[in-house]
């Protein structure tokens, strides 16, 4: 009697039960009370659950909301109308960028030809929340960008940016540059018009924080390393002690393990290369600044290592001209 009763009721609350299941649910109750109160990572996740979740999350206005509280920027638009030529528009963008990307540039025998523009879309945060956003293009057939290192500057030579922060006292310094490596973030989205491709080269959090030691001016970097190169953008940062902080300079540039900025033309190249075919790994910021600490160190090394075969050189070019003097000069005096 027992028996039965048990099995009757593990018959009733079964998963195949009609009353427990999800798709009992209305799609749009799923929609409005659930999905879209997730995050990017999390409607991922979901999607991959069930057949009928993935349907529901595959929702183009889902992705969208979370695109646009994601990175502002991507309202603009310019961006707008870009993303809507995507494969999957809002989702295909947050696919490319929302994770962090893991890339080792190598030289492409045939690399593809270059797209006429590609597109800036940047976001400045404060303890998470956007306080400034800006889309930019940068024009890739221009003789200065195909033969000058690349060097991207989202303001105006005379344009400033009000943050909500307080520039540091002397004696807050220490506290002050840890503070902005733990609140201060960035997303430099680069999106590729003729490939429909993304990427976000920026660490999100930043690897390093400094004072200037001439201007006396913060510098706070962010950088992707992508073994013998890594993507650099430099916050500049400007103000009275202990008066309001603007932002005087954002600028994104590539640099190789000699120090020796990047050619527009190979920098573009390397960028395409890492949007096909670069890994997307959960964003780090332990693993990011490891991996910038890693690139600088190697970098470090290499300069050494040129100096002291620079010197070496030297010091064989003054021994060889040394000895050519002694014996011209013998030959001179004694040769006769």
């Amino acid at each position: 009697m027992d028996t039965t009763t048990t099995s009757s009721s593990s018959s009733s609350l079964s998963p195949s039960s009609s009353s427990s299941h999800i798709t009992t649910l209305h799609p749009d109750i799923i929609q409005s009370h659930i999905l879209n109160r997730l995050d990017g990572p999390t409607l991922a996740s979901a999607s991959s659950s069930t057949l009928h979740l993935r349907r529901l999350c595959t929702d183009h206005h889902l992705w969208q909301n979370i695109c646009a509280s994601t990175w502002p920027s991507l309202n603009h638009p310019r961006t707008a109308a870009l993303i809507a030529t995507f494969p999957a528009a809002h989702r295909s963008v947050f696919s490319d960028s929302f994770p962090s990307l893991h890339h080792s540039a190598h030289p492409q025998p045939n690399p593809t030809p270059m797209p006429p523009e590609f597109v800036s879309a940047v976001d400045l945060y404060y303890k998470g929340k956007p306080f400034f956003s800006r889309v930019i293009t940068t024009e890739t057939h221009k003789g200065w960008f195909l033969s000058s290192p690349l060097w991207v500057d989202l303001l105006d030579a005379n344009e400033v940016v009000p943050t909500p922060l307080k520039f540091a006292l002397r004696d807050e310094e220490s506290s002050w540059l840890a503070h902005l490596e733990e609140n201060l973030g960035l997303s430099w989205i680069v999106i590729d018009p003729s490939r429909k491709r993304a990427a976000n080269v920026s660490s999100r959090r930043p690897v390093a924080a400094r004072r200037h030691w001439l201007t006396e001016e913060l510098e706070v970097l962010f950088a992707v390393a992508m073994e013998t190169v890594q993507c650099v953008i430099k916050v500049t940062c400007c103000g009275k002690a202990g008066g309001a902080m603007h932002v005087r300079e954002v600028s994104l540039a590539m640099e190789d393990t000699e120090g020796r900025h990047v050619m527009g033309r190979d920098s573009f190249v390397i960028l395409q290369d890492a949007m096909k075919n670069g890994e997307r790994r959960k964003p780090d910021p332990k693993e990011a600044k490891a991996r910038f600490e890693k690139f600088c160190r190697v970098k470090r090394e290499t300069k050494e290592k040129k100096l002291r075969r620079d010197n070496a050189m030297d010091m064989v070019a003054m021994l060889v001209a040394f000895t050519v003097f002694v014996l011209l000069f013998w030959f001179m005096v004694f040769g006769f």
